[in-house]
């Protein structure tokens, strides 16, 4: 009898070239946005296999003589250099993949954590209504009314300057109102429906009901909210920093490195246009891909 199960199990199982093209059929189904998505991986690469994979120190200078002018070395010059280097001498591949490894880092956080305060928050002012949800729209109305980048200068300037965790923490501060109000908008539609009505009759608690019963209906949303402000994120780090308040000078990030560069934009052009290019492509892509996860999550909100 095994024998027999066995055998229909392997008749039944498809040949993997089958396989691979059955899995290319779902993929184009679901219109997936390639080139998006291959960025996304390359940013993932470099935030997670960083010092495995740059040819040099991002801070090391030994290797070049900076007295004769070898520190001009412009892209594609040296194989050493495929990119090039900076005023002090140091790789720009290098420094530009560990400008991607924090600029994810800080992303992850900073949207992990403002996700879970404006989702907490949004669920709760939906929910109790009356004013407590007055209270806290009216918060986030002065947070949302206040220019982004101007709040967060503030934000970074009362807790001591430049460093990654104010700026982390400013990022938070400036992103949660963003969750809160989407999804308090829809836990007002939700908390009207049958099956939540039936909770409160059946006398089960507020905190469970919104846990159990309102939380997983807005995932998704907070999803296509967190890979919509991804790009604005990376943004918003990369121009704090370009301000010299967010990550601490000399660190290889991308907003610094086009800051160092600007006042050489003639004789060392790669120094601002290299890193200003990867956040240009990354900011895109990633609001290409909120687009597509919007779209595929949810086909309502799709733009006409």
């Amino acid at each position: 009898m095994a024998t027999v199960d066995t055998e229909q199990i392997l008749q039944e199982k498809k040949p993997l070239g089958a396989q691979v093209s059955d899995f290319y059929k779902k993929m184009k189904e679901l219109k997936l946005p390639w080139f998006p998505v291959v960025v996304l991986i390359v940013l993932v690469i470099c935030a997670l296999f960083a010092p495995w994979i740059t040819p040099q120190n991002p801070e090391d200078s030994s290797s070049i003589d900076v007295m004769k002018g070898v520190s001009k070395l412009g892209p594609f010059q040296s194989m050493e250099n495929p990119l090039g280097v900076d005023r002090l001498g140091r790789d720009m591949l290098s420094r530009l993949v560990y400008g991607a490894r924090i600029s994810a880092f800080i992303s992850v956080i900073s949207l992990g954590f403002g996700a879970v305060v404006g989702t907490a928050v949004g669920i709760t002012s939906g929910y109790f209504g009356g004013k407590t949800d007055a209270f806290i729209m009216r918060c986030c109305d002065a947070v949302m009314g206040f220019p982004t980048i101007l709040l967060a200068l503030i934000i970074v300037a009362i807790q001591g300057g430049a460093g990654i965790q104010n700026v982390i923490v400013a990022i938070i501060a400036t992103v949660w109102a963003r969750f809160a109000r989407q999804i308090r908008g829809e836990v007002l539609t939700l908390k009207e429906r049958d099956f939540v009505t039936m909770a409160v009759v059946a006398g089960v608690p507020a905190y469970k009901i919104m846990y159990r019963h309102i939380f997983p209906n807005v995932v998704n949303t907070v999803l296509i909210i967190v890979s919509l402000m991804v790009g604005q994120t990376i943004l918003l780090e990369a121009s704090l920093s370009f301000l010299g308040v967010g990550v601490p000078p000399g660190t290889s990030a991308w907003g610094i490195m086009v800051s160092e560069g600007r006042l050489n934009l003639v004789d060392l052009w790669w120094l601002s246009l290299l890193p200003g290019l990867c956040i240009t492509v990354v900011v895109i892509c990633m609001n290409l891909f909120g687009d597509w996860l919007r779209d595929t999550l949810d086909p309502k909100l799709r733009r006409t």
